[in-house]
């Protein structure tokens, strides 16, 4: 549950900008202020339901955002690249062509 609360956490960071204002509004409330669907429903005078579809419905726009545009899967490549290469130069065991390398695999990530 903590792994996929993370991902669409991340996710919506990514591309809240593409959803509604209320579709904004229901997934900042339920995933990041920790609101239950009941909270959010008195606050919106809804049904747990309505609030339940909507998030559902709005996670699986951001599943398919992520297919298209790949903005999170960029971001955690790159961050793999980027911790390899301190862990290269932490135990001083590269060699220039290999940062050259890992440099040349960040820039085609973009």
């Amino acid at each position: 549950m903590l792994e996929k609360t993370t991902r669409i956490n991340y996710l919506y960071d990514f591309y809240q900008s593409l959803l509604t204002e209320k579709q904004q509004s229901y997934m900042s409330l339920y995933y990041l202020d920790d609101y239950s669907l009941g909270e959010i429903a008195d606050e919106y005078e809804v049904s747990r339901q309505a609030v339940y579809d909507n998030i559902k419905r709005t996670e699986a726009m951001l599943e398919e955002y992520e297919a298209k545009l790949l903005l999170f899967q960029k971001f955690q490549e790159r961050n793999q690249w980027i911790a390899n290469m301190k862990e290269l130069i932490e135990k001083e065991t590269f060699s220039k062509e290999n940062l050259l390398d890992a440099i040349t695999t960040l820039e085609k990530l973009d």
